[in-house]
């Protein structure tokens, strides 16, 4: 049932992870991770989203060999977009409460 699911997750034209590093994600997890992102190296394309910068991804997946085989694989012909600033999120709140 596992593999149909990584199956089912690799065929995808467009899969969108957000939020990479949010929740915890143990050992066994970070294994099947792995193994999507491997299925998908250069077939389909991946949108990863992240706070965390990638020197703490070995802290994320709890395993640094396992977080440079998915960096390795994510990087390779990526184009990675950096923002810098203010949330997007919270900009209407904080102009909400300037207006005040």
């Amino acid at each position: 049932r596992l593999e149909n699911r990584l199956k089912h997750y690799a065929k995808y034209k467009l899969l969108i992870i957000d939020e990479i590093g949010y929740l915890p994600i143990d050992a066994e997890d970070a294994k099947l991770f792995f193994q999507l992102i491997d299925l998908r190296y250069e077939q389909k394309s991946t949108i990863l989203t992240t706070n965390a910068s990638f020197k703490t991804w070995g802290d994320i997946f709890q395993d640094t060999k396992i977080a440079n085989a998915i960096l390795d694989r994510v990087l390779h012909h990526a184009t990675v977009v950096n923002i810098i600033g203010d949330s997007y999120r919270l900009k209407d709140h904080f102009n909400k409460e300037n207006s005040k």
